[in-house]
């Protein structure tokens, strides 16, 4: 082998090296007696560590710790500056740890000239559209210590990716709500798989605007949303494993063909499949 092709081999393997370190960096943080495992990035799922027996509340929320001081939780789209993460060990033994949020763009889309009707919903359907959301919610607030998320997760089913998370559409200059799942199409009738083991919390088989809808718990708030379903192959407070068939595609509610959006959230804060099933 030349001498400049052995060079440049050993200086893209130093790069490489370098890159790795750098990139593992970003996926441990430690300050005092508190570890943090993932990225502070936007969409982002991160498990912790802390003294056992301590109290620790993200976002203002109390947070469950397994018996060895480990827990969950997750970065909303639109999270910025700094993460506070407060652990008490008994009276007087407060702490603050603060982290900084990695910045995240997402894709804009400007559309001008919409008809009204594909902007807003009608007044006639405002009360199922209420109801539908309250019942997600509900699902999405169940409390558990199970820890199934920590098996890691898998894409639920085949097909190109049509769509991703943080992406928004603005309509006549007015911002719609962004998206939050990752889209995979498919045929109708292509099987949904669950990414991760746990219970089912939701199935519903038309809600006005993800039709075909259900809801899989991991534990401790982390949750799959699987929606625009043609068939929900099991029944709520069941239980299900990783890559067993629990649905198949469809196009049911608002879309414009058939598909899987998949959502992934820590109770009310919206994380990013597509970082689950691409994490080392």
């Amino acid at each position: 082998m030349p001498q400049n092709v052995i060079f440049a081999a050993g200086v893209y393997k130093k790069v490489a090296a370098l890159v790795m370190i750098l990139y593992s960096a970003c996926l441990f943080s430690e300050q005092g007696d508190l570890q943090v495992f993932g990225r502070f990035y936007p969409g982002a799922m991160l498990t912790a560590q802390a003294p056992v027996g301590a109290t620790v509340t993200v976002f203002g929320r109390s947070v469950y710790l397994d018996p060895q001081g480990r827990f969950v939780f997750g970065l909303g789209r639109d999270a910025k500056g700094e993460v506070d993460i407060h652990v008490s060990t008994g009276p007087g033994a407060a702490k603050v740890y603060s982290f900084a949020v990695e910045p995240r763009e997402y894709k804009i889309q400007r559309i001008e000239g919409v008809a009204k009707k594909y902007v807003s919903p009608p007044e006639s359907v405002l009360a199922r559209i209420r109801r539908d959301n309250a019942s997600v919610a509900k699902a999405r607030k169940v409390k558990t210590t199970a820890a199934d998320f920590r098996e890691g997760f898998i894409r639920p089913a085949k097909g190109p990716i049509s769509g991703v998370y943080g992406s928004q559409r603005v309509f006549n200059g007015v911002p719609k709500r962004p998206h939050f799942g990752l889209d995979i199409a498919g045929p109708v009738g292509r099987k949904v798989l669950a990414p991760a083991a746990g219970t089912v919390t939701l199935t519903h088989p038309d809600m006005y605007y993800s039709g075909g809808t259900l809801l899989l718990d991991h534990g401790q708030g982390i949750s799959s949303t699987f929606i625009h379903l043609s068939k929900i192959l099991v029944a709520t407070g069941q239980r299900v494993e990783r890559g067993q068939v629990i649905a198949e595609i469809g196009a049911t509610g608002r879309v414009t063909g058939p598909h899987l959006d998949w959502r992934v959230n820590w109770f009310d804060q919206r994380l990013d499949p597509q970082l689950l099933i691409e994490s080392p």
